[in-house]
């Protein structure tokens, strides 16, 4: 039988993800995921750039660009105002 996930070893071992114990919401668990998959690329991009394998500025630039994306990630999951709850009919 073949895998559906050929790759999930690998994506496992370069994107691990730890569990999540905060305040349970939708949006607080997907900005952690968000966070921790930043974080980790991160640790990545310093080890290539340590490791001589990219420049310094090209290390700056995709760090910088991360954040940005983790900036917009927490602007939209966790600074947006909360919905009200549907109106609902009253139960009988």
């Amino acid at each position: 039988m073949t895998d559906p996930h050929p790759h999930s070893d690998k994506d496992e071992f370069f994107n691990p993800q730890g569990r999540y114990y905060g305040e349970f919401t939708p949006e607080n668990l997907a900005f952690n995921a968000n966070l921790q998959e930043f974080a980790n690329r991160v640790s990545i991009i310093c080890g290539l750039e340590t490791g001589g394998k990219i420049a310094p500025e090209d290390a700056y630039k995709e760090i910088k660009h991360m954040w940005k994306q983790l900036k917009r990630s927490k602007a939209e999951l966790l600074d947006a105002p909360e919905l009200p709850p549907p109106d609902l009919p009253p139960d009988e």
